[in-house]
């Protein structure tokens, strides 16, 4: 009995055809997204031809296939759009009792056997960000079924628990610190948001809770977890809505836009980044430093100087009127400033002033800020070597190598793959055949 033909899948084709790529761009876009999402893929044209005949891609490709659309159109596409069966409902996607979702989440996160399931999960350019107003008492349908009663001093140790974390990762890395805040998620801040409490109480433990999801979730993102990253940050947006936590709901706002900034989606991480500042009309000078500030850098990927530039006065005027008090979670200072001002000044091509700002940033940065520093200097070399200073860019690595040697961070990690791959036309010079020779007995260290 002769086999019944394949349907064409007329959904994905039209698709297509709204995105203006050929088969083989289309596929190129599949396979660059799929590597976000931990997949080594190798489509071409012809398998985009199969699917149009009506094949189905695997279901783990389905996703990304989507994403890639979304991003593509600037708006979301559905699988049923796309011509594929409807994507089953992921676990605790019910938000009707978000506490329930972080702890399925913090449980994965805790097991290394299933974080791997976790780390394959899609960063979405076209997720629609929930409004402050519509997440206010998001949390009280898990109210019920309370068994204990907290106060005030559990509050507190959910909050000094958070700097701790944010202390650890600052000095030993998100490889450390991010399973013990998901371990103290699930053990102890799930039971606290489940128990008895004045609504005083309950409102500040959700804001404390809040802090060190959105902390999670930065983590993530650094360990370019992405998908799981953005996944805890609209955990944090839930709880800080419920809490009616206007700045924990506008810093974790800033955080996507960081993230989406860092995918290179200029244009998401401008609307986040706006949508942040909106949302906060009474910040303090701090805070409204540090979200015009993620606004400049976002405004310089778009093409749109005069914002930028403008953003980054609001930034630096906003900043000299702060009191000397830090925060340790979402801190802004003079350091942060300055490689904003770095940021800006390399999207809009002036490499030389962007590489002084970012020394600038070093001079001023916390020196037990071992993560920060870890990172500034590695994009200063790349930035070095770019404009043709390559003895200054292995000094940079160097330092760069310092932090790196003793920190665990997948950060660090691709850094010190962009640094090998960037000095192997030189490798002649002697700065670099030293530099690599230091970085094969790190290697070797660490592994």
């Amino acid at each position: 009995m002769a086999a019944s033909p394949r349907t064409r899948n007329h959904g994905l084709e039209t698709l297509l055809d709204q995105a203006g790529w050929s088969r083989t761009q289309f596929a190129r876009a599949v396979n660059r997204t799929g590597a976000e999402a931990g997949l080594s893929l190798h489509y071409d044209q012809s398998a985009v031809s199969h699917w149009l005949a009506g094949t189905m891609p695997k279901p783990q490709v389905r996703p990304i296939v989507v994403e890639v659309l979304s991003r593509r159109l600037r708006r979301p596409v559905t699988h049923h759009e796309a011509g594929f069966p409807t994507a089953p409902t992921p676990a605790g996607s019910d938000r009707g009792d978000n506490v329930e979702q972080l702890l399925d989440m913090g449980r994965a996160d805790m097991d290394p056997s299933r974080r791997s399931v976790l780390s394959a999960g899609m960063y979405s350019a076209a997720l629609a960000v929930p409004l402050f107003m519509d997440l206010i008492g998001r949390t009280e349908a898990a109210a019920a079924a309370r068994t204990s009663r907290i106060g005030p001093g559990e509050v507190s140790t959910v909050r000094a628990m958070t700097e701790k974390v944010a202390d650890i990762l600052d000095e030993l890395g998100g490889g450390h610190a991010r399973p013990m805040a998901a371990a103290f998620l699930v053990n102890t801040v799930g039971p606290y948001l489940r128990a008895a409490a004045t609504e005083a109480v309950r409102k500040d433990m959700l804001s404390a809770a809040s802090d060190l999801v959105y902390l999670t979730g930065w983590m993530a993102m650094y360990e370019r977890d992405h998908g799981l990253g953005q996944t805890y940050y609209l955990r944090a947006l839930e709880l800080a809505g419920a809490a009616d936590d206007h700045v924990t709901y506008c810093r974790t706002l800033r955080g996507m836009s960081l993230q989406a900034s860092h995918l290179r989606h200029g244009a998401k991480a401008l609307e986040l980044a706006d949508a942040a500042a909106e949302a906060s009309p009474n910040a303090g000078p701090r805070l409204k430093a540090f979200l015009a500030g993620q606004q400049a850098h976002a405004a310089s990927m778009t093409g749109d100087q005069r914002k930028a530039f403008t953003k980054l006065r609001e930034t630096e005027t906003a900043l000299s009127k702060a009191d000397s008090r830090r925060e340790a979670i979402g801190g802004y200072d003079a350091a942060a400033y300055q490689f904003h001002v770095a940021h800006v000044l390399y999207e809009t091509g002036d490499l030389a002033g962007s590489i002084k700002a970012m020394q600038h940033s070093l001079r001023v940065q916390p020196k037990q800020e071992q993560q920060g520093r870890l990172h500034s200097y590695a994009v200063m070399a790349q930035r070095q070597i770019e404009h043709g200073h390559v003895e200054e860019a292995c000094e940079s690595w160097n330092r760069f190598l310092d932090y790196y040697s003793v920190l665990s961070t997948s950060r660090g990690d691709e850094h010190f793959a962009t640094m090998t791959r960037r000095v192997r036309p030189y490798r002649s010079t002697r700065a670099v055949a030293r530099l690599q020779e230091r970085a094969r007995e790190v290697a070797a260290l660490k592994a």
